[in-house]
């Protein structure tokens, strides 16, 4: 006769939990760095010398903030809990785990929905226990207050530093190193400096001024190739004048901690004649001239039409969009690439607008261009190797047809010539009369 026996509960296999850390500092200082190794090496050992856990890792995030969206770590850790590779996570503090109430919270919640626990070793609470989301709640707005509290006492030495014309943190830049928070000249960066102004008080662009360093091989002050964005902020810097321009940018609040460039919101301190300067008050302005003109004429519209080649001209080489260019005297288009990378990464040649006009003429048997026509007709042109435009209609179907520069004097009408004469007369000081 077969025996049946009662098994009891306790005496049955119990299941290991898979145990993780989180661990972060909120800055990359060497200190902090050596506090998260230090962190890190703790919860490894903790959690590996308990037999009832197994040991899935330690997630970290360095030199950032506590909101949920800025910290990868923080992110990777959560994923791999919803998808069951943890049970419990432990870490040092609320404050480390989250600064925002409902950041925390909302996190909490939804760990616990799918039974997952987080343990926070300095209070002491286990957050799938009963009274655990009711100590949350209270410690995290302390926490959070604590945080908006410290963040106000930073900003007051913040602003009494720029009250008194002090530097508060700060980075070098072209030109210049920081040297016990004073700006001191680089001899040889300084000459590149005023080479951008000069270059830009000559009518060239931002990306025709970086087309031009990258292509002589000019090195950046951190490596890598030029870009419009960093001759924009070389030009637009008043401390190349020897003045100290403080509070440029800002910090959004105490929680995101978003720095934002300041437009007026906060008030700005001037320092004059702070340190050596690169250029002139003088020059430094005629370029803001410049700028704010090429501002205005952008936000009255004028550079925002849509030309009918504009989306349809594309490179054949590097695959980017032609755009569209005006000279002193005439319209062209040019391979994206090559405007702000330069010939080296891509050397197909610019068109000019009427040589793109008679050849779609050409290409949709027109005597004269006709916009309509061609946007109904034709669905891009590729500028080919060996002076070749290739029409790709939206039919399918495809017709190649060679093309060349005109000669200059043949390209030139008289209302170009007469501009010239009156520019050639101005630049004498000589009144003409027609």
């Amino acid at each position: 006769m077969s025996k049946i026996r009662k098994v009891d509960n306790n005496q049955s296999i119990k299941k290991l939990v898979k145990v993780a850390a989180y661990t972060r500092v909120s800055t990359d200082k060497d200190t902090m760095l050596h506090s998260l190794s230090s962190q890190v090496s703790y919860f490894s050992d903790y959690i590996q010398r308990n037999p009832s856990w197994v040991y899935v890792g330690v997630y970290s995030d360095e030199g950032i903030t506590g909101t949920r969206a800025s910290r990868p770590g923080f992110q990777k850790m959560i994923a791999d809990a919803k998808e069951g590779k943890i049970d419990l996570i432990l870490t040092k503090s609320i404050s480390r785990f989250a600064r925002n109430t409902v950041t925390l919270l909302e996190t909490i919640r939804e760990l616990k929905a799918i039974d997952v626990g987080v343990y926070f070793e300095e209070q002491n609470i286990n957050t799938l226990t009963s009274e655990g989301e009711l100590l949350i709640s209270i410690l995290a707005s302390y926490a959070q207050e604590e945080s908006r509290s410290c963040s106000e006492n930073c900003l007051w030495r913040v602003k009494r530093n720029f009250e008194q014309g002090k530097m508060y943190g700060g980075d070098d830049c072209l030109g210049y190193k920081l040297v016990n928070q004073r700006y001191e000249l680089v001899p040889e960066e300084a000459e590149l400096v005023k080479r951008i102004f000069d270059l830009y008080l000559a009518g060239n662009g931002f990306q025709k001024i970086a087309r031009i360093l990258n292509e002589e091989g000019t090195p950046s002050k951190y490596g890598g190739v030029w870009h419009e964005k960093v001759i924009r902020y070389i030009l637009t810097n008043r401390n190349y004048t020897g003045d100290l321009l403080l509070q440029k940018t800002y910090r959004e609040n105490h929680i995101t901690k978003l720095k934002k460039v300041n437009y007026g919101e906060k008030n700005q301190y001037l320092v004059e004649d702070d340190h050596e300067p690169i250029i002139s008050k003088e020059v430094f302005e005629k370029a803001q001239a410049i700028l704010e003109g090429k501002r205005i004429k952008y936000f009255s519209g004028e550079t925002n039409k849509v030309y009918p080649f504009t989306g349809i001209v594309i490179c054949g080489k590097c695959g980017k969009s032609y755009h569209h260019k005006v000279g002193s005297y005439r319209e062209h288009w040019v391979c994206v690439t090559f405007e702000r990378k330069g010939k080296q990464h891509c050397n197909m040649p610019q068109v000019r607008d009427e040589i793109l006009r008679e050849k779609s003429c050409e290409a949709l048997g027109l005597e004269t261009f006709n916009e309509d026509i061609f946007k109904s007709k034709i669905e891009r042109i590729e500028m080919l190797d060996g002076y070749v435009m290739n029409f790709v209609f939206k039919d399918g179907s495809q017709k190649r047809l060679n093309w060349c520069h005109k000669s200059r004097s043949l390209s030139w009408t008289p209302e170009m010539r007469e501009a010239v004469r009156q520019k050639n007369f101005e630049r004498m000081g000589v009144k003409n009369n027609g």
